[in-house]
């Protein structure tokens, strides 16, 4: 078989493992309106900190569960109420200063875009970089939360794909893919994308990921 015709079956059975998405796996249907949007907004603030992924994940959960799933509601709500949904998703190492960050970063996209995330990608006009920072001026959001955003979104907001980060090349590079970004997005489609940079950073950040990826299709 040819290399690319390695690459291409390994990059399958990494999809079909591991290519479920964090807003899928968190439940969020992710499309094209606000509350969405702002729910993988707050996954991704949460993904971003120094704690296990499952745990983010959880833990946004429980914040939506308990009614906070657009920013009037993550703003209505009550700091303790944000903690105590945090800690029921395990989030406790940081959860207090967590919760006044959400809390915060609620008013401010109500007051500068009406909590409407759709504004920020039209100011972006296209452009990754200039959306990556306007995300950051969001409390929470800095350089790795505006690139899980950025993952996630691609999806639904396909003029910013693909979009492969620096964790998901490290993904690429402990599977043996290409590292070059170019490279690694021609082994997939537009709609794959999304998908394929969350099971390319779930290689990074496990190794056992990657080990049983290789060795289902004889990589070794």
């Amino acid at each position: 078989m040819r290399a690319d015709g390695k690459q291409r079956t390994l990059v399958w059975a990494l999809l079909d493992r591991h290519g479920e998405t964090y807003a899928e796996e968190c439940g969020i249907k992710l499309r094209n309106t606000p509350q969405p949007l702002y729910q993988l907004l707050v996954l991704a603030d949460l993904l971003s900190t120094r704690i296990r992924a499952s745990v983010a994940v959880a833990s946004a959960r429980a914040l939506f569960d308990g009614g906070m799933s657009t920013p009037r509601r993550m703003l209505d709500a009550t700091w303790q109420q944000r903690v105590d949904a945090l800690g029921e998703g395990g989030y406790r190492r940081y959860d207090e200063s967590t919760a006044t960050r959400l809390g915060e970063g609620a008013e401010l996209l109500l007051g500068e875009c009406r909590g409407d995330l759709r504004r920020l990608r039209e100011a972006a006009g296209g452009d990754a970089s200039e959306l990556r920072r306007a995300l950051q001026e969001l409390p929470g959001i800095g350089p790795t939360g505006s690139a899980i955003f950025l993952r996630e979104v691609q999806g639904v907001w396909t003029e910013f794909a693909p979009f492969l980060d620096q964790k998901a090349v490290q993904g690429a590079e402990r599977l043996g893919l290409p590292t070059d970004r170019t490279k690694l997005a021609r082994l997939v489609t537009t709609d794959e994308t999304a998908g394929f940079a969350s099971a390319l950073v779930r290689a990074a950040l496990d190794r056992a990921v990657a080990e049983e990826v290789r060795e289902a299709v004889g990589a070794g």
